[in-house]
């Protein structure tokens, strides 16, 4: 079952619109939900992109070790590895949660640039309905040795639209 709302990232990169996944994530997408109506994501930088992976983002200290979920701290996955979503690795436009392992789901959540054979480790809440081309643009920014883009890539403003 499909979700009627979607999440706007507006970047200086331009615009990715995803479809959340409420039914598969209830919790994680009621996270990303509280996050973006408190402004949490606005200004945050996508910290980590890696071309022919994935986009990284949601730490307001933008090193990729902060970050605090909508109830403060940490929550549990949502991941049901036998579902249809979780079968064939993550699909370029799947929007998942960043983790530090079972269990660890803060602010951070990453958007796939291409299909990649990752294990069923991060809730999948999410999955791009436009601007996958502005996602190919971030993946393929310059970027230091710490897979951190040099010219900053900022998420000016993350809404929720019906």
């Amino acid at each position: 079952m499909k979700s009627s709302r979607s999440a706007v990232i507006e970047t200086n990169k331009g615009t990715i619109r995803f479809e959340l996944l409420e039914t598969d994530a209830p919790r994680t997408t009621e996270n990303f939900i509280t996050l973006a109506g408190r402004g949490y994501y606005d200004g945050v930088i996508f910290h980590r992109v890696i071309k022919g992976f994935m986009i990284q983002g949601g730490d307001p200290t933008g090193t990729g070790r902060g970050g605090d979920s909508a109830w403060g701290g940490r929550f549990a996955d949502e991941i049901a590895a036998t579902s249809e979503l979780y079968q064939h690795g993550y699909k370029a436009g799947t929007v998942a949660m960043a983790n530090a392992g079972p269990d660890t789901n803060r602010s951070q959540f990453f958007i796939m640039h291409a299909d990649y054979p990752l294990p069923p480790n991060y809730t999948i809440f999410g999955r791009v309905t436009e601007g996958q081309e502005v996602v190919d643009a971030i993946a393929c920014v310059a970027r230091d040795r710490g897979d951190k883009p040099i010219e900053p890539v900022v998420m000016q403003k993350v809404s929720i639209a019906s």
